[in-house]
């Protein structure tokens, strides 16, 4: 067997992007995603009733009778239908309108950010595919619907509030209660509605009541299991699939965060040490940021999976440009860059106690995108640093929420290397999310993919093909993102410009 087939099947295992992909196209092939434990790390319905309870809206009574009915939940069907039964009759008298705001809050408050960002590539794999996707819980719309829109899943099987002429909620929910068979029933009901054949279906879950719905389809995807469901997982041989990307609140998360700042004064200290000695600011500087990252990654737990490591040093100085997504991203970047480099940031990091001294010790830019005036005196600065042999720095968008997106570019990145003469190094960060939320500030232990592309030449850039030229250097990390590549870098247009310009002038 040739190391290429024993690379296939690695790649294809259950329960990968790549199993999906490589798995039958079209609508009858349905992917059911099961909600708390399985697409969002913790429990809805907690966030919820700890929200009532902050604002006052339920007595402490009442929120011990919810913990309690969570409690038996693990019990049975009676028990389920008694919580949410308890959830229901708080809400009596509700408009479903202001529900639908509460969990909207919710979920950019708290929800969102505990998304696991494994799942939701494998949801954007299946609809890839085409397939039917389903988010099938047994929580309530109003903790289910945001999740879907977010998620562009159209199918949803959930419990609902039953609701008066007037829009108000009895404090009854609408009966079957989707829970355990009453879930199983519904997929199958749903199945035969819509054409969906289960024996080539996915289904993913975490909770014991979802067993018999695993047995129903071809593909059980246990996910997160404990207990019951875990058992019969390892008895059938179900792959199972564990995701830890989300517990940054967890206390061992918090713990490596801490212990990563925690070296900041010591290596700081060194800093110092080796520029008084070498009587170098920018030997020194370089020790802190070269040290620091690698402490910062090793503390964390975080491995880099990183593609064209030769283009980081291929070419300096450079203007290197990274994809921005979350606090990790910069982080990532500057331990690749690693030495003789300044960045540029937006204004407000420069009150931020750790990003502040440190851009300011080397000699970063904190840009005012609301002060055009301020705006450009920064970035003349840079440039004169990247003039005087200092590579660039820079996120060319603003943060966004979705991986598979990359904002607009800005054309700042490009003006300061066409300023400069200097080349473009494009770094492609793939599943940062994986350590990060977007924004937490604590980091969890994961890996993260990074393709560095080789320096792109601006010979041949002008101010009338500026726009033309950043948009075809955006289409590299659409391209790459979409299509991460394997072993060698694919070719991309972009690189064929300086190519013709330079054999021109030969």
């Amino acid at each position: 067997m040739s190391p290429a087939d024993g690379e296939s099947k690695v790649m294809r295992l259950p329960g990968t992007v790549a199993e999906i992909e490589a798995s039958p196209p079209g609508p009858e092939v349905g992917a059911f995603f099961d909600l708390d434990g399985t697409l969002v790390a913790g429990f809805t319905g907690v966030l919820m009733t700890q929200d009532r309870l902050r604002r006052r809206q339920m007595s402490a009574g009442e929120f011990i009778g919810m913990v309690q009915a969570g409690i038996n939940h693990q019990l049975g069907r009676s028990e389920f239908e008694d919580l949410i039964g308890k959830g229901a009759r708080m809400l009596h008298g509700n408009s479903l309108s202001d529900l639908d705001e509460l969990g909207e809050r919710l979920f950019v408050q708290h929800v969102r950010n505990r998304i696991y960002p494994e799942m939701r590539a494998l949801v954007r794999a299946h609809q890839a595919r085409g397939h039917t996707v389903v988010l099938s819980s047994s929580a309530l719309t109003v903790q289910v619907e945001p999740v879907a829109r977010f998620l562009g899943i159209d199918n949803i099987l959930s419990n609902k509030f039953i609701a008066d002429e007037d829009g108000l909620i009895t404090g009854e929910v609408a009966e079957p209660i989707i829970w355990g068979p009453g879930k199983a029933h519904a997929v199958q009901k749903f199945s035969a509605e819509n054409g969906v054949d289960l024996s080539k279906s996915y289904f993913y879950a975490d909770g014991d009541e979802d067993v018999a719905l695993m047995y129903l389809v071809g593909n059980p995807r246990p996910t997160n299991p404990a207990g019951k469901l875990a058992a019969v997982a390892a008895k059938r041989g179900w792959p199972i699939l564990k995701f830890s990307s989300r517990s940054g609140s967890s206390p061992i998360s918090q713990l490596r965060t801490l212990a990563s700042l925690a070296t900041i004064p010591t290596v700081a200290a060194g800093a110092i040490g080796v520029g008084l000695l070498t009587r170098n600011k920018r030997i020194g500087v370089n020790f802190f940021t070269s040290n620091w990252s690698k402490l910062l990654m090793l503390t964390t737990g975080i491995e880099l999976n990183v593609l064209g490591r030769e283009n980081l040093t291929a070419q300096r100085p450079a203007v290197f440009i990274f994809n921005h997504r979350n606090q990790a991203d910069p982080f990532i970047a500057g331990r690749l860059v690693g030495v003789d480099f300044t960045s540029v940031g937006k204004k407000e990091l420069e009150k931020n106690p750790l990003m502040g001294p440190l851009g300011k010790v080397m000699d970063a830019a904190f840009i005012d995108r609301e002060d055009t005036q301020s705006a450009v005196e920064g970035l003349q600065k840079v440039e004169e640093l990247a003039r005087k042999g200092l590579s660039i720095m820079i996120a060319p968008e603003g943060t966004r929420l979705d991986t598979t997106e990359v904002g607009p570019f800005k054309k700042g990145p490009f003006r300061i290397a066409m300023a400069a003469g200097i080349p473009i190094v494009p770094i492609v960060i793939r599943n940062a999310e994986v350590i990060a939320a977007r924004d937490s500030s604590t980091f969890s232990a994961g890996k993260v993919d990074v393709a560095v592309f080789p320096p792109i030449p601006i010979d041949d850039w002008t101010h009338d093909n500026l726009s033309e030229r950043i948009d075809e250097v955006r289409a590299l990390y659409l391209d790459t993102l979409r299509n991460w590549p394997v072993g060698d870098l694919p070719d991309h247009a972009i690189y064929h410009h300086g190519k013709d310009a330079s054999e021109a002038g030969r």
